[in-house]
C-alpha cells in the first residue's frame, strides 16, 4: 500500500509486447521478412523479436482459447511513410488505409497508415513529416 513517503508509480517504458497467433510460422515471416524486425530468438512455441528498445513476442494462445484481432493497434514510426508503405505494398501487404496526413502540427505533419497482421491484428505505420506548402488557390 502506498504511503506518503513511497514514490509514485511511473511506468514509462515498454519492455515486451506479446502478440497471441494462430500459426507461428506464418506470423514469424511476416513479422521478420516483410515488416523487418530482427528475430532474437526462438523458445518453444515463441518468437521474440528486436523492435527498437521494445521486445515483441509472438505466441500461441493460452489452451482453448482462440486467437481473437486485438483492439490495440502497434503504431510503428517511420522516416518516410510514403516510401514505407509502397515497399510493404510491393510485398503483398494489403493496407486497411493508405497513407493520410491526420493532424497538421505548427511544426509538422503526422501521417497514418493501417494494415494488419496474418491474424488480423491492427497495425499502424506513423511518420511525422515536414510542413508540406499549402497549394495556393
Amino acid at each position: 500500500m502506498p504511503t506518503e513517503t513511497s514514490p509514485p508509480v511511473s511506468l514509462n517504458e515498454i519492455g515486451q509486447i506479446a502478440i497471441t497467433v494462430s500459426d507461428l510460422a506464418r506470423s514469424q515471416q511476416f513479422y521478420e521478412h516483410t515488416l523487418g524486425m530482427k528475430l532474437l530468438f526462438n523458445a518453444g512455441n515463441m518468437a521474440f523479436f528486436q523492435c527498437g528498445s521494445v521486445r515483441v513476442m509472438l505466441g500461441p494462445p493460452e489452451p482453448g482459447k482462440a486467437v481473437h484481432p486485438s483492439q490495440t493497434i502497434l503504431y510503428f514510426r517511420v522516416p518516410d511513410i510514403h516510401a514505407t508503405h509502397a515497399a510493404l505494398f510491393a510485398a503483398g501487404v494489403a493496407f486497411v488505409q493508405a497513407p493520410q496526413m491526420v493532424a497538421r502540427m505548427k511544426d509538422h505533419e503526422l501521417w497514418l497508415a493501417f494494415l494488419r497482421d496474418p491474424d488480423g491484428h491492427p497495425i499502424a505505420v506513423m511518420s511525422e513529416m515536414p510542413l508540406q506548402e499549402e497549394p495556393a488557390r
